[in-house]
């Protein structure tokens, strides 16, 4: 495909979104229809789709709509591409500009440039302050690419020559030397040697951070598992016995795989009937998602109120179920991939004054701006 073609096939991908349609079902819907788009191809209307969602305000503002062709015309201007070289209305390249378009688009105001929702913005400088601005901008770009070393298989040093042998370059991170950010080769991962056997794992950096925080011993539930990325991190760390559960089993499914693809042993609850008391409990609870943004810049522009609101419950409701399950002198961990502080310290604060047998131990908020997606962690003992 040329890169008229490709632009091309983005605008009618983001036209289906901006009708209602998930970006990943919109994408794959193309890609099925499409057998010509090579691997090349598929990743580069990829690029082109979630970097329109990133940076949807500012981009329609440049462009003069908000619409697929709008977008990519934005796109055209911020980045300093001659939209002709693109709209030329040749083969599969879209349409030439209308007069209407070459004279539409304007530079996007303040707060459009920070390519957030409207109703979302007090929230987000109640939460962030002065971080704010620098937090949103930084939400506009691709998030970085990490992974944990897992040293039941090996070691930063081994992982990291493993995936050099395979185009794979990849750094450690200062404070942590089992997160290995990629700096090239991402997407040859999946298919390399190191990963296949379950030398390395793909997780964030803010929540492998989160996890080191942890207590390294005695029995844990990971009560929210979904995919299990914590509970194998925490389980290499030397924790155990692990019992994984969610609500949704069906998110579990390739926990086992992952499991003794790592060298790990997970329990498996089913959902509603774990039992017992453990040493750590660990509640990383549904939420908006907000710290993630750039990795799902879809989900910002579904949002709206009365989720949060609804989102709020469901964590208050999970907070109190999961301490029921925490033994004496253990811990409640609880976690989101949320900056908002409607999901975070004021979760914990109404959690503590519902249960004063648990004490705060310690905060953490991760950020773009110091490590890599938003997350928050707060750790409570109970007494």
């Amino acid at each position: 495909m040329t890169p008229a073609a490709r632009a091309d096939a983005a605008i009618a991908i983001l036209d289906r979104i901006l009708d209602g349609q998930a970006a990943e079902a919109a994408l794959i819907r193309w890609a099925r229809a499409s057998r010509f788009a090579g691997s090349g191809d598929r990743a580069a209307v990829r690029d082109l789709v979630f970097d329109a969602l990133r940076r949807l305000r500012s981009r329609a503002a440049l462009g003069g709509a908000l619409s697929g062709r709008g977008l990519l015309l934005g796109m055209c201007r911020e980045e300093g591409i001659d939209p002709a070289s693109l709209f030329t209305g040749e083969g599969h390249a879209p349409p030439r500009l209308s007069e209407a378009e070459r004279q539409a688009g304007r530079v996007p105001r303040p707060d459009e440039a920070l390519d957030l929702p409207d109703w979302l913005l007090p929230l987000w400088r109640e939460a962030l302050g002065p971080d704010a601005d620098p937090v949103a901008l930084a939400m506009r770009d691709r998030a970085p690419v990490w992974l944990r070393v897992n040293r039941r298989r090996s070691d930063p040093v081994r992982a990291a020559a493993m995936l050099a042998e395979e185009g794979i370059a990849t750094a450690p991170h200062p404070e942590l030397p089992t997160a290995l950010r990629i700096t090239e080769g991402a997407r040859r991962l999946a298919a390399c040697r190191a990963y296949r056997e379950g030398l390395v794992e793909l997780q964030d950096l803010s929540p492998q951070m989160a996890c080191a925080a942890l207590p390294a011993r005695g029995s844990l539930l990971d009560f929210c598992a979904g995919g299990g990325g914590k509970a194998l991190a925490l389980a290499a760390q030397g924790v155990g016995p692990v019992t994984a559960h969610d609500i949704d089993a069906g998110r579990m499914a390739d926990l086992p795989a992952r499991a003794e693809r790592a060298g790990l042993r997970i329990r498996l609850a089913a959902p509603g009937k774990v039992a017992g008391r453990f040493d750590t409990v660990l509640a990383d609870v549904p939420c908006s998602g907000s710290g993630t943004w750039r990795r799902s810049p879809d989900a910002k522009w579904r949002l709206t109120r009365d989720d949060l609101e609804r989102l709020a419950a469901q964590q208050r409701r999970i907070l109190d179920q999961a301490a029921g399950f925490v033994a004496d002198d253990g811990h409640l961990a609880y976690m989101t991939c949320s900056v908002l502080t409607v999901e975070n310290d004021e979760q914990v604060q109404g959690f503590l004054a519902r249960h004063q047998g648990f004490e705060p131990i310690l905060t953490r908020r991760f950020l773009p701006l110091t490590a890599s997606d938003g997350f928050y962690l707060a750790l409570m003992h109970r007494r």
